[in-house]
């Protein structure tokens, strides 16, 4: 209530009318609240602290008379309901007390009933009791003897070894997750105390023997995976083998393999082969057992340790594979590589096999890993060796074996291209000291022939010798004993070739890069040009002492050659699968034709000097005989009688046109000689009788000649004449000249390009100076004065005459 303060006017009487008096709007605010049931506490909070509760009070008044006058109405609308609900209460409760009573009946019943039932109960509840403790000892017991069969089944897989550890790893974990997850301890202190020693006790027992099995079988497949490599590696060489056959059998001389009958046998019996050693290198995988490591693997995942032992395993087979690098300290390369190879060959084919089926023990990238390394210190090793290597087999042998392991791994997946790198990129040194040792031995097959025409007695050495290197001049089988054109340098040479051609093809094709066909072709001229070529040209240039028929022996050679190096195409062709049709387009030139030239130039020349040496040892020309000789000048009879006797031998081993040359070259030779015999300064003169004689000589080369050219084709015969013939056209348009009555007729341009067209100015003069000086020079101008003149010496002294002009 407010305090009055000093100062305050009293409040008028009409002003505290008005503040006792409650207004509409506050009687509508307190009506609406109090009708929802609002809290009344502000409007009263408010009223005692403007010190004016009056109004509130009056307010309340006024709203509870309000109240009370709704109830009254309400009250005299529902009279008559309460008095009837009043009137309902009254009946129900005398039914209530009726019911009291049959309660109270009921009870006194029950209670008399139930005290026998009580007793029942009481004795149930003991016994229910009884069994529970009962049934307990009987659970424990139970327990107690499950664990301790699985100890005694435990022990007994211990007692097994290694193949029942795993068993016994179950047991023990059985044991160790009924110790753990029991209901309740188990109610042996004492077995439980043992139980729980036992656990971890076995497995520490099985870790140290798994890992002593796993250690033992680390050892013994290092042993298996050599023999493994070697066996491996052996059959991928078969399975070549018999492709090569295959392709052998079954590959056309002349055309493309077809998909005809035969080519879908041919296809079939490839498809075998491959089948066979898709077949082979399975039997290979299964060979070795991989039992051991996947019990250690189970064994260690048992024990939760398989991380752990991924990581020891592949930290093993690391150290494994770098001891295995060092097989090849100890021996030479050469000796060792096959071990060295097969012993990293057998280590990755175990490697995948752990891969595909090890349950995740090693992974991709471990595997790659492993084989970058090994491929890494293949090629450093190979490298090195190769390097240092001057033997063409042992660099073949090497690379034969690795092109074998590249071909064994590439089966299982693992990626060859850096060791076949490192053989392509040998190829060219393994063909420099395949022609170094070829070079050797075709210089000691040509020094160890003397250039006779080979003897073959038996038609197995005519097949060996000739049929196999396709160098018959026939495809009839000669009759036995056969002497054949050729010496036995021929095919000496023949052999070496073909063994260059097939170890250079075994070289490309295992290992020396793509396109087999091109690098062996290459390598096949440079052997026929560098070594066949070079060594038989170094052979005659150097003379060695051949007589003419060896060195008619040599150019026979060089013919049956020709023959020879087409079959060395087609063989390169064959083996490196090149249709022969491709081959025949494709033909070069004869790579030989240098050492082909230079033996017919020794021919020539060795033929020559034996012609001179005839001029040189015979009597010679008489200049100056009173008679002509009727059969001819003594040289001119042995030259011929030679010629005829080379010509039967040449005939039978030399081409014809070879022959053709060689005696057109002797021919012009003996017509230089003779016009050499003219021009020699020991001549000073001579007389008709002498060139009557030479012209017997030139009419008996002539019909030598002739006869020669018999042994020519029908076509080439007169052609072959008259090119003889024309060897001799110097000497016999000398002769002509010399015998004309008119001489001067040379100094005509248009007969001396019919009739003289090979002689010379010079020649001309010297000749007809030697010519004029006869015996009837010194005394003709006593015994002849006055008498005519020789026409024919006239003609003589104006040609002399003008040749001293002209010169």
């Amino acid at each position: 209530m407010r305090r009055k303060l000093p100062g305050d006017a009293p409040p008028s009487a009409a002003a505290a009318a008005s503040a006792s008096a409650p207004s509409e709007a506050d009687l509508a605010q307190l009506s609406a609240t109090i009708a929802a049931g609002e809290d009344l506490g502000p409007f009263v909070r408010r009223a005692f602290a403007c010190g004016r509760p009056e109004p509130l009070l009056a307010s309340l008044r006024a709203v509870a008379r309000d109240r009370e006058a709704e109830i009254e109405e309400l009250c005299r609308v529902h009279f008559h309901e309460f008095i009837g609900a009043v009137d309902d209460l009254r009946s129900l409760l005398a039914d209530a007390d009726a019911l009291k009573g049959s309660l109270s009946a009921s009870h006194s019943t029950l209670l008399s009933s139930a005290a026998p039932l009580l007793a029942s109960l009481e004795s149930f509840l003991a016994a229910r009791a009884l069994a529970a403790n009962l049934s307990s000892a009987l659970a424990s017991s139970r327990r107690c003897v499950r664990l301790l069969a699985l100890a005694a089944r435990a022990n007994a897989h211990l007692r097994a070894g290694y193949h029942g550890l795993y068993l016994a790893l179950r047991a023990v974990d059985a044991i160790d997750r009924d110790l753990a997850s029991g209901p309740e301890p188990l109610p042996l202190p004492t077995l439980r105390r043992m139980l729980l020693s036992l656990v971890p006790a076995v497995r520490a027992h099985a870790e140290r023997e798994i890992s002593r099995e796993f250690g033992d079988w680390m050892v013994s497949i290092r042993a298996a995976s050599r023999h493994l490599g070697q066996v491996t590696i052996g059959r991928s060489a078969a399975a070549r083998q018999r492709q090569e056959e295959l392709r052998s059998k079954h590959r056309p001389l002349e055309e493309c393999i077809t998909l005809d009958d035969d080519g879908a046998g041919d296809l079939d019996d490839f498809a075998a082969a491959a089948a066979t050693a898709d077949a082979a290198d399975g039997a290979a995988a299964a060979s070795f057992d991989l039992t051991p490591l996947y019990r250690a693997m189970h064994i260690h995942q048992t024990l939760a340790l398989g991380g752990r032992f991924k990581k020891y395993y592949l930290e093993n087979r690391k150290l494994q594979l770098t001891s295995d690098f060092d097989v090849i300290a100890a021996t030479p390369f050469l000796e060792s590589h096959q071990v060295f190879f097969s012993q990293i060959a057998g280590f990755f084919i175990v490697e995948d096999r752990v891969f595909r089926t090890g349950g995740g023990l090693t992974s991709r990238p471990d595997v790659d890993a492993l084989w970058d390394a090994a491929v890494g210190k293949m090629v450093s090793v190979m490298e090195d060796n190769f390097s240092r290597m001057q033997t063409a087999n042992h660099l073949l042998l090497i690379t034969d074996y690795a092109a074998l392991l590249a071909a064994t791994m590439r089966r299982y997946g693992y990626p060859v291209g850096m060791l076949l790198d490192v053989l392509a990129k040998h190829r060219d040194k393994y063909h420099d000291l395949l022609l170094a040792d070829c070079r050797r031995q075709v210089v000691e097959a040509l020094a160890a022939d003397k250039f006779d025409q080979m003897l073959m007695r038996k038609e197995y050495e005519y097949s060996m010798n000739v049929l196999v290197f396709g160098i018959q001049s026939s495809d009839i089988t000669p009759a036995f004993p056969y002497v054949a054109p050729f010496s036995c340098t021929v095919p000496d040479i023949c052999r070496i070739v073909r063994s260059f051609i097939e170890d250079s093809v075994s070289f490309m094709a295992h290992g020396g890069g793509a396109d087999t066909y091109a690098a062996v072709k290459k390598y096949l001229g440079r052997i026929l040009s560098e070594v066949v070529d070079s060594s038989i040209q170094k052979l005659v240039d150097s003379g060695s002492g051949l007589s003419v028929s060896q060195a008619m022996q040599v150019a026979a050679n060089m013919s049956v050659m020709e023959r020879a190096c087409e079959f060395f195409t087609r063989h390169a062709a064959q083996l490196c699968g090149v249709p022969l049709r491709a081959v025949e387009r494709g033909r070069r030139d004869f790579p030989l034709r240098k050492s082909r030239d230079a033996a017919e130039a020794l021919l020539l020349r060795l033929l020559r000097a034996k012609a001179d040496e005839f001029i040189r040892q015979s009597d010679g020309v008489n200049w100056m005989a009173d008679d002509p000789p009727p059969g001819g000048n003594e040289y001119a009879n042995e030259v011929i009688i030679y010629l005829e006797t080379l010509t039967s031998t040449a005939h039978q081993i030399l081409p014809l046109p070879v022959l053709r040359r060689v005696l057109v070259a002797v021919l012009a030779h003996i017509s230089e000689r003779i016009v050499e015999l003219f021009l020699n300064d020991s001549v000073k003169r001579f007389n008709a009788n002498a060139v009557t004689s030479i012209d017997t000589d030139l009419k008996m080369f002539e019909a030598f000649a002739e006869s020669m050219s018999s042994l020519f084709v029908d076509g080439d015969q007169e052609s072959a004449k008259n090119e003889m013939k024309a060897a001799l056209v110097e000497a016999r348009q000398l002769v002509n000249l010399l015998m004309s009555n008119s001489p001067e007729t040379f100094l005509n341009p248009v007969i001396r390009e019919k009739n003289y067209n090979k002689l010379d100015y010079k020649k001309v003069a010297v000749i007809s100076e030697k010519f004029r000086d006869t015996s009837e020079s010194y005394f003709s101008t006593f015994g002849t004065r006055g008498a005519r003149q020789n026409p024919k010496k006239k003609s003589l002294d104006t040609l002399i005459k003008r040749l001293r002009e002209a010169s």
